[in-house]
């Protein structure tokens, strides 16, 4: 059974840095896309980066320049670095992959449990 487990929340100051993890654990899959998405209160879920099985990436525009994601193939992880965190980054961060099972040859959007930043002083 594929898990996403996301790692690396917390409370960061204003201007600060944070770097969230996100593992894949199981077996008998291959890992097409991975990315970060986020959901402040009382907003809806938004697109923050994404990262290819071949290493394309793609950044939404408000991160562009303070932000980094990156996947290690040995580990089956993905890591998001930010920098120069905004209080309007503060959100629930959630891990997505889409995945296909060698089993039955599904491919599914996997999401983890999501991981809380808060920005503040």
């Amino acid at each position: 059974q594929v898990q996403l487990v996301e790692s690396g929340g917390g409370l960061v100051q204003p201007g600060g840095s944070l770097r969230l993890s996100c593992e894949v654990s199981g077996a008998g899959f291959k890992i097409n896309v991975m990315g970060w998405y986020r959901q402040a209160a009382g907003k809806q879920r938004e697109f923050v980066a994404s990262i290819s099985s071949g290493g394309s990436t793609k950044y939404a525009e408000f991160v562009k320049g303070r932000i980094a994601i990156s996947f290690d193939n040995a580990k089956d992880t993905m890591a998001l670095q930010i920098d120069r965190l905004k209080p309007e980054d503060a959100a629930v961060y959630y891990c997505n992959a889409d995945i296909t099972t060698w089993g039955d040859m599904r491919t599914d959007a996997y999401w983890g449990q999501g991981t809380q930043v808060t920005v503040s002083s």
